[in-house]
């Protein structure tokens, strides 16, 4: 009987799932994957199932409204992570990623309710998941740019004892960095050469989002005005090395503890062997015995 329930229900979600493709008049899978690999970056790889979900949010994000305030703010933190998205299709697509899984909850609850509860979590817990993807990126983009401007700042006061120019100063340095970096600073040069070099500088300031970088906007500013940047200079570069140093000192702080655990873990399984071969040993002696 409770397998019959779990293929009805298994039937049920599949056929659910035609008739709202067909509705919605979402591609096939095949044709999904194809367009997919067309348009894609790089060389990740997207799951078959994430590229369907992905058709049926497009055609689920027309239908989704969002405040001004909210719309222009996730818009640019998609910009800043480099997600190619619009708003309302970032949030469908977490809206969709939650029902795929909470659907699953409708055969649980006739087989055991507290299975049809779990999943219904699982799909709440999914739905943040998604909705927060986007500030973690912008966070992991943060960390790797800022363990990089230190060594910006090293290059910018070497620089600015040759040539004062800001552009030739970002050139110098831009294609030594990590490719986070290297985007920002290469759409920054663009901007500089193309249009308003203070303006090109406020931007780059806005995109990261790092009172790090903050500071080196303003001295770069301070430079396309013609100012006297050398002890700024300096002074930042300290003050940048001192924060790196910090960062080094964190990173080798929390080696020991990863060893302490590993450590931990290997003592662990060196007594589980010990106890299984005691237990074993006593088992076969006991059987002798009686």
């Amino acid at each position: 009987m409770v397998i019959l329930q779990i293929l009805i229900g298994l039937f049920a979600a599949v056929g659910l799932g035609c008739i709202l493709a067909d509705v919605m008049k979402v591609p096939t899978m095949k044709a999904s994957k194809a367009a997919n690999n067309l348009g894609k970056k790089g060389d990740k790889k997207t799951s078959a199932i994430e590229i369907y979900l992905k058709e049926f949010a497009a055609k689920f994000s027309g239908k989704i409204r969002l405040n001004e305030f909210k719309k222009a703010q996730l818009e640019a933190d998609l910009r800043t992570a480099g997600m190619d998205m619009s708003a309302e299709l970032y949030v469908s697509n977490a809206i969709v990623k939650a029902l795929a899984i909470g659907i699953l909850a409708i055969p649980a609850f006739f087989i055991v309710k507290l299975l049809g509860l779990f999943i219904l979590a699982v799909a709440i817990v999914v739905y943040f998941s998604e909705v927060r993807k986007v500030g973690k990126l912008i966070a992991s983009k943060r960390k790797k740019i800022e363990y990089e401007l230190p060594r910006f700042v090293a290059s910018i006061e070497k620089t600015m004892k040759h040539q004062k120019g800001a552009v030739y100063a970002i050139e110098a340095f831009k294609d030594t960095t990590c490719p986070e970096l290297k985007e920002e600073l290469d759409i920054t040069v663009a901007d500089m050469r193309s249009g308003n070099e203070e303006v090109a500088l406020t931007r780059l300031e806005s995109r990261v989002g790092s009172t790090m970088m903050s500071d080196i906007t303003r001295g770069l500013i301070g430079v396309v005005r013609g100012d006297d940047m050398e002890v700024y200079w300096a002074t930042t570069s300290m003050k940048f090395a001192d924060y790196q140093r910090e960062q080094l000192k964190a990173q080798a702080n929390a080696v020991p503890r990863k060893v302490r655990k590993l450590s931990m873990a290997l003592l662990f399984c060196f007594i589980l062997i010990y106890v299984a071969v005691l237990g074993q040993v006593l088992l076969t002696s006991m059987g002798t015995l009686f």
